[in-house]
């Protein structure tokens, strides 16, 4: 796992990698400001109270919300906008490090729009309603601990099923999401710690795929589909 970190970072210095880098930064960011322009025009054209103090109150309180919330959700953001260059960047990791594969199936965009939508969807549901969980545990110090428990199963699973779905069936990803659970939500957690550093966050998405690809090809054969419970 970690030899499989290192050789994402590495190949940042592709050209080709800081290419796809470059589209899927600016492409998150400008989802997100797209929510948060959103958001305070929604706030500036809504009054909540008569009192104008109260009501100016109010505005900027949810207007912070409105740019707060967007960085709340930015992993399961940058994830769904970076789907769409995920056989860009699992094809320079493969060319570098597993010549030998041969193509890949590539998915149409139509199957990525939906699994990464339902994805988007999840993740937004499950973190919204795990928050005043978070929230509860934070004064015993164990928030953090949820947050990486939940997410880092979401993301283990949402990268693992993005990257593995290219060369096997669905019958082998599920099979090999039982028999590698414990491994997959350990990678989901450290790409759900990359997310946590500011900046680097920006490449998480990048990173996350690429560390994916290396993982997926370390992984034994999948067993028969037979064998992995309903």
């Amino acid at each position: 796992m970690i030899s499989a970190l290192f050789k994402a970072f590495a190949q940042l210095s592709d050209p080709r990698m800081r290419r796809v880098l470059r589209i899927g930064i600016l492409s998150a960011l400008a989802c997100w400001a797209t929510l948060a322009v959103i958001a305070s025009v929604v706030v500036t054209h809504t009054h909540f109270f008569d009192v104008s103090w109260a009501d100016t109150s109010a505005g900027l309180a949810l207007g912070a919300v409105g740019v707060i919330v967007p960085v709340l959700f930015f992993s399961a953001l940058a994830t769904f906008v970076m789907s769409f260059f995920l056989e860009d960047i699992a094809e320079v990791v493969e060319s570098r490090h597993y010549p030998d594969l041969g193509p890949s199936r590539r998915p149409h965009w139509r199957e990525i729009l939906a699994s990464s939508t339902r994805f988007l969807v999840v993740m937004v549901a499950v973190t919204m309603l795990a928050a005043p969980v978070y929230l509860a545990l934070l004064f015993f110090g164990l928030g953090l601990i949820l947050n990486y428990l939940v997410n880092g199963y979401l993301l283990g699973r949402e990268y693992f099923e993005l990257v593995a779905s290219r060369r096997l069936t669905p019958d082998q990803v599920r099979a090999q999401l039982h028999f590698n659970f414990t491994r997959l939500w350990l990678c989901g957690a450290v790409i759900n710690f990359l997310f946590q550093i500011p900046l680097l966050n920006l490449a998480a998405p990048v990173l996350g795929t690429a560390f994916m690809v290396h993982i997926v090809q370390s992984l034994p054969p999948a067993p028969p589909p037979e064998q992995v419970p309903a």
